[in-house]
């Protein structure tokens, strides 16, 4: 049974199931980390279904991604939860950069690596992207496809919740004040000559100009928090804190959203002919996005609205998580 040396997952782990660590190259020459996780018994000379996890966005392999891995590994799958480029244990000199055209490829390059595996069947590998990976993966999916079945959790479309703002609440306004500051924030690189971090949504002052920052979530929750920031504390910091989560330690490059508004994610959703699988939560403030997603997604595709669920409780609630419907789902359709 393979363990991983230096083991920092934050969720409980299944000694039974063999988990290694592997490092695979993307086509624009990021080497990505990820944890290959095998089912029980594997037999010498089968061909198994694949699935490549990742997500939330800021998160790391060690967190969300890496608990859906483990789990639909032990109902038979082989699956790879991996690090975004740029950020965890993924290479890149400049670090924490976002990146709609590099993540999307991410998911593209974790299929090559599955596809690669002697013991994986090429014809049956899908993806599963969580939180804002979930915008990425379907992009992915619109594209690359040797995607066969595709399915996210609690979908966030990050280039909407950067350029729109969450709710559609931006205003043109605040849109001329970002690009100003993101002009800023580069001349401020050049003259530093050092990275600058930032928001990647871009929070306004009660005076609708930007906010600075260099650390995404407080190691302490204000008693007036809003329920969205206290669901991302309870679960960052609270009880899955990483210390190279971006989320839990860490902020963004300032520069993030500069991919995001040139290059919107989900563009021809339309177009994506695999299976589709929409979760979200009935309580999740990301909820209409997701059902958005949703709409514009042709069949065959299903949406599951998880009772009382927060966007966060999908992370890693297993009472709430419906694991047994993405095993369902996989298993229908990667055969």
């Amino acid at each position: 049974m393979s363990k991983l040396a230096n083991d920092t997952r934050v969720f409980k782990i299944n000694p039974e199931i063999d988990v290694q660590n592997v490092r695979f190259e993307n086509r624009y020459g990021f080497i990505l980390a990820g944890h290959l996780y095998l089912p029980k018994n594997i037999e010498n000379g089968k061909k198994y279904a694949a699935i490549a996890i990742s997500g939330p966005f800021g998160a790391v392999k060690e967190q969300s991604s890496g608990l859906y891995a483990q789990t639909l590994a032990e109902r038979g799958f082989v699956t790879l939860a991996f690090d975004q480029s740029t950020t965890g244990e993924s290479s890149g000199d400049r670090r924490n950069v976002g990146s709609s055209d590099i993540f999307v490829e991410d998911f593209s390059a974790a299929v090559d690596f599955l596809g690669a595996q002697k013991f994986v069947e090429r014809e049956e590998i899908g993806a599963l992207g969580i939180c804002g990976l979930g915008s990425h993966v379907l992009t992915a999916a619109s594209i690359d496809v040797r995607i066969k079945a595709v399915a996210t959790c609690v979908m966030y479309d990050m280039s909407e919740s950067m350029w729109d703002g969450l709710n559609h609440s931006k205003t043109e306004e605040e849109r001329n004040k970002e690009k100003q500051y993101l002009a800023e924030m580069r001349w401020e690189e050049v003259d530093k000559g050092k990275q600058i971090g930032g928001y990647h949504e871009l929070p306004f002052d009660e005076n609708d100009n930007p906010v600075l920052g260099n650390k995404l979530l407080p190691m302490k929750l204000p008693e007036n928090a809003d329920p969205v920031t206290a669901d991302f504390y309870n679960y960052y910091i609270k009880h899955a804190y990483h210390p190279r989560s971006i989320n839990s330690a860490m902020i963004w490059d300032a520069t993030t959203p500069w991919s995001y508004y040139n290059f919107p994610l989900q563009q021809n959703i339309e177009k994506i002919t695999a299976p589709k699988l929409i979760v979200t939560g009935e309580k999740a403030h990301s909820r209409y996005m997701a059902e958005e997603a949703y709409e514009r997604l042709t069949d065959p595709k299903e949406l599951i609205v998880v009772p009382g669920a927060t966007h966060c409780d999908l992370y890693d609630q297993m009472d709430k998580i419906p694991f047994d419907k993405f095993e369902e789902f996989f298993k229908e359709n990667l055969k």
